[in-house]
């Protein structure tokens, strides 16, 4: 059985496309013009263990909001398609990882439940990268 998928998405602000492989090696590469955002997912398939391509391109130069929701959206969904029946995946897990500067602690469900609770206390806020990116943007219902 391949855990894969490939997922696109195009709306009047986006093209957004994923490739997504559960059982790959770590290997991730992104690029969304939001050059935080791309580092903070390019982590994701890492440290997930997982091969990860995402391309896309939006409407930058009005805001970073329509390219950080419509990769949300699209990881998602493969994500979803990528476990298919969830035949042998844990419903369910946790984890605090020590970084640096932070604790990240995570927890995640695949019970398929579409929402997303992201509580990340941040003192006044400066923009990271440019264009500009604020992390509150990352707050979806998946």
């Amino acid at each position: 059985m391949t855990r894969s998928a490939h997922v696109q998405r195009s709306t009047k602000e986006t093209e957004v496309e994923v490739t997504l492989h559960l059982d790959g090696t770590g290997a991730a590469s992104v690029s969304t013009g939001i050059p935080f955002y791309d580092h903070m997912l390019e982590q994701v398939g890492k440290h997930g263990g997982f091969d990860l391509r995402i391309e896309a391109t939006g409407d930058l130069h009005i805001d970073t909001h329509h390219t950080v929701e419509d990769v949300a959206i699209v990881l998602g969904q493969a994500f979803q398609q990528a476990v298919g029946d969830k035949t042998g995946v844990r419903r369910f897990a946790s984890g605090a990882y020590p970084l640096d500067e932070a604790l990240v602690q995570v927890a995640l469900a695949l019970s398929g439940r579409p929402f997303v609770v992201w509580e990340v206390p941040m003192p006044e806020c400066l923009p990271l990268g440019t264009p500009a990116f604020d992390p509150q943007l990352a707050e979806h219902a998946i």
